[in-house]
């Protein structure tokens, strides 16, 4: 059985995201950029938030879009596929990274990130380097920057 060229694009991955105008953005970027998103549960709002709908308006396509139930359950469905983690603890810069494929992207909450516990898995760690010691850009725009450079590398942008 093959994979469907879809398959092999990189993905987003959303960490218990916990605003709704973000999520939607990216959803917007996913689908426009051709990038699968996958939201690791639980999240801080419902699909049926009106801040959520204004922004998703009709780019929000469940097909599109996977969700797990928990950490645990996106950690299985990743057997043997590679997991970036965009995080501001990082050392090494998205751009000094190579990126495959396949990859998956993923983003921890707007309020806190993704838990030390996290980090101790995710062996691809990368940041976004930014001027002034400041301390994180928006999680939708740190999307677009890090999913162009990976749809630029692979050769899909």
């Amino acid at each position: 059985m093959t994979q469907k060229s879809t398959d092999l694009r990189p993905k987003i991955a959303l960490f218990e995201p916990d605003i709704p105008q973000n999520t939607a953005a990216i959803i917007r970027t996913c689908a426009c950029l051709g990038a699968k998103l996958e939201i690791i549960e639980p999240c801080g709002f419902l699909m049926s938030d009106k801040r959520f709908k204004r922004v998703a308006m009709d780019y929000f396509d469940k097909e599109n879009i996977k969700f797990h139930k928990s950490f645990n359950e996106f950690l299985k469905s990743k057997e043997n596929q590679r997991i970036v983690l965009m995080t501001t603890k990082a050392s090494v810069a998205y751009t000094k990274f190579i990126f495959e494929k396949n990859d998956t992207i993923l983003f921890g909450r707007e309020s806190a990130g993704v838990p030390e516990s996290v980090h101790k898995l995710i062996k691809n760690r990368l940041m976004i380097p930014m001027k002034n010691n400041k301390r994180s850009l928006n999680v939708a725009t740190s999307v677009a920057i890090v999913l162009a450079e990976s749809l630029k590398q692979t050769k899909f942008l």
